[in-house]
């Protein structure tokens, strides 16, 4: 099974970031936990990345980006070029992420 390399963009570190800050200040031990499932799931693109689906939005340019759902809040956003998936954001699915991905 061909393995493919994940890098995840800065941006979408930050963003990451701020998410766990935030909900530390609630709960420092499920900010933990759901930490640790992201970075689980975004592992987990090093095999299989094709398996979800498209991000389907009038906003975003047809089959650029992927999306993985995590912890039923957490959408992520990814790119496959060659054997790299490129992780460009982490987003809260309460926010409205179409600014985002027009940036």
């Amino acid at each position: 099974m061909a393995r493919y390399k994940v890098m995840v963009a800065d941006y979408a570190k930050k963003m990451l970031g701020t998410h766990i800050r935030f909900m530390a200040c609630v709960s420092p031990p499920a900010a933990r936990e759901t930490s640790k499932k992201l970075i689980a799931a975004i592992r987990s693109l090093a095999k299989m990345p094709e398996r979800f689906p498209f991000l389907d939005e009038e906003f975003v340019p047809r089959n650029k980006y992927r999306k993985m759902f995590v912890e039923n809040w957490y959408l992520v956003l990814y790119q496959i070029k060659n054997n790299t998936v490129y992780v460009d954001y982490i987003v809260d699915c309460r926010q409205d992420y179409s600014l985002l991905i027009e940036q």
